[in-house]
């Protein structure tokens, strides 16, 4: 059962669907349950963890860890408190998962939060990740269905993680804190909420397992609204077609093909080894946001000044609908 599907399994139950205090539930895949706390707050609750996707304990606990915190910045908020998931193998180390916490909890102090605690259970593969909270004013949250025709669509971080992550674990590079993959993957999206409330920023996502077409699918839908890419304008890290050309493109991608091309109308001339970055899963991606026209100039200067260098311009919402259209 592919992640999309669960997905769909877990929208047919009718959580809480009474209570309305629940702001953001599942109903639009948002990045996070959002719920009333007074008039002016809200508190943000999200949680993420995974199989490693670097060798090294302790980086893998930073990404982890900075994946997980991602979806508390993609609603708008601020991560305030964290509990740690640990699945672990007997056979391991203890050395090993105090190395994973150690890199877990850096990333998290980075992040101006605090680890509480947490739960650990045996399992045949290590797993590491957090259950987040954060707090929100209700002005400033940021769902993803909100995009209006009209919007810039803006990307905050290059694609290419899951790519990379093969070529590590297929020994074509290192997979230390150099790796340009492992860099972005332990960069926070932290400096990009500021730059969003003040300038307006309709709607935002993070881009994470469905990959940029994914998500930009799953905003078109809460959206009802059509989204355009413009590939030349998607910023991809350096080496990254060279891997995919290899063929060293995650099953991921491919599950996101089956799942979600029916949603898409992908111009014929495009090479297929784009559409595979395109579907590409990340792994602590970045925040792609839609913000009305006149304010996509003033929030690509306030990114950039935040050291959001990356940032980029890469498509609008041009209609009604729930396609994404790749030009």
């Amino acid at each position: 059962m592919g992640p999309k599907t669960l997905s769909q399994v877990l929208r047919q139950v009718d959580f809480f669907s009474e209570d309305e205090d629940l702001l953001i539930g599942l109903g639009t895949a948002d990045d996070a349950t959002v719920y009333k706390i007074d008039e002016e707050r809200a508190i943000i609750q999200s949680v993420d963890f995974f199989t490693p996707v670097v060798d090294d304990p302790y980086l893998f606990g930073q990404v982890a860890a900075a994946n997980a915190i991602s979806d508390i910045y993609a609603m708008g908020g601020k991560p305030v408190l964290a509990m740690n998931i640990v699945c672990f193998p007997s056979c391991l180390e203890e050395e090993v998962l105090v190395e994973i916490l150690r890199g877990g909890a850096a990333k998290v102090k980075e992040a101006g939060a605090t680890i509480a605690g947490g739960h650990t259970v045996k399992d045949d593969e290590p797993k590491y990740g957090l259950s987040v909270s954060g707090f929100v004013k209700h002005e400033n949250i940021l769902p993803n269905s909100k995009a209006k025709k009209g919007d810039k669509l803006v990307l905050t971080k290059s694609i290419g993680t899951g790519i990379y992550v093969s070529a590590i674990k297929g020994g074509l590079c290192e997979g230390g804190k150099e790796n340009p993959a492992v860099k972005n993957m332990l960069t926070l999206n932290d400096k990009a909420v500021d730059p969003m409330h003040n300038n307006d920023v309709r709607s935002c996502t993070d881009v994470t397992g469905f990959g940029l077409l994914g998500h930009m699918v799953e905003m078109a839908r809460g959206s009802n609204a059509e989204l355009t890419l413009d590939t030349d304008k998607v910023p991809i890290m350096d080496g990254v077609r060279d891997y995919a050309e290899m063929g060293l493109v995650p099953g991921g991608a491919y599950d996101n093909k089956d799942n979600f091309i029916g949603d898409t109308e992908i111009n014929n001339n495009l090479e297929e080894v784009m559409v595979d970055m395109l579907f590409d899963p990340q792994t602590s991606g970045g925040l792609l946001i839609s913000v009305p026209a006149d304010k996509a100039s003033d929030l690509l200067r306030d990114l950039n000044k935040n050291g959001v260098e990356e940032a980029a311009i890469i498509g609008e919402v041009t209609g009604e609908g729930t396609k994404v259209i790749v030009e």
